[in-house]
């Protein structure tokens, strides 16, 4: 969704909200509202190696991932 603005990063998720009723998909993103609001399992990669994986809510509450990749401060919600 690089590039969208919010409105259209919004039309973009009702989208893929659709389709993915029909088929899998695999999404590259690195808006993370959007992440969160479309995937099932998330991977995190770092220096492309595989962090972290997880469901959304599993990658948002862990603190590696939130001082390493999101750039929060431990105990800092997302």
């Amino acid at each position: 969704m690089a590039g969208m603005g919010p409105a259209e990063s919004e039309e973009m998720v009702e989208l893929i909200q659709q389709l993915r009723k029909d088929m899998a998909i695999l999404l590259i993103e690195h808006d993370m509202d959007a992440v969160f609001q479309l995937a099932d399992r998330i991977t995190v990669l770092v220096y492309g190696k595989v962090f972290a994986q997880g469901t959304a809510a599993q990658i948002q509450h862990d603190p590696r991932v939130q001082a390493v990749y999101l750039g929060q401060e431990e105990g800092e919600e997302i």
